[in-house]
């Protein structure tokens, strides 16, 4: 039997929407990103609802981005902050974007981390994780975002990890509202 490699790619709309060379240097700006490519995701119809970027906090570069691709590359590890964090260490050449003497990578997700990604957070390297949406608001289009507890988000913190909700929260959703009413796929539900 033959299996087909895996790739990982952005859709082709990226580059139109991602300005590379910009700095990002407050919070509401990293996660209208985070937005926009949830958003433009949808509208493309290229995956689900979801987006993410990954930021050098001190200067505000860009490192990364990601969106959900799960249907689109046919694999269910692919939503938007894994492949933020898959994107981003390969530009970087590390498995860790945690290092003593490097800079300080956060990342940005239009919606709380489902259990998956909150553990790939862990592990990703990311010190700061802005979130957008509310896991709740994806469960009420049925996204199942799996055994995520308080002790779950306590865990990272208490690792050095700090997490800040509700950025932009009223954005995010409106996302999920227009997936909703576009009938968009419900792949874990």
């Amino acid at each position: 039997m033959i299996i087909p490699p895996v790739q990982i790619a952005y859709p082709d709309w990226v580059d139109s929407l991602v300005d590379w060379d910009r700095r990002y240097t407050s919070d509401e700006e990293k996660m209208r990103l985070a937005i926009d490519l949830s958003r433009e995701n949808v509208v493309r119809q290229t995956g689900g609802p979801f987006g993410a970027a990954i930021f050098d906090r001190g200067t505000g570069e860009l490192v990364a981005v990601g969106m959900n691709s799960v249907v689109r590359l046919n694999n269910c590890t692919l939503h938007g902050e894994m492949v933020a964090f898959m994107m981003a260490q390969a530009r970087l050449g590390c498995f860790s974007l945690r290092s003593d003497d490097g800079p300080v990578y956060e990342m940005a997700t239009s919606c709380e981390p489902c259990a998956m990604c909150l553990g790939a957070t862990l592990w990703s390297g990311v010190r700061r994780v802005l979130c957008g949406a509310h896991r709740d608001d994806a469960h009420r289009l049925n996204f199942d975002e799996g055994p995520v507890f308080p002790e779950s988000l306590r865990y990272l913190e208490d690792r050095g990890i700090e997490i800040v909700h509700g950025v932009l929260r009223d954005e995010a959703n409106a996302v999920l509202e227009l997936y909703r009413t576009g009938k968009g796929v419900i792949y874990n539900g």
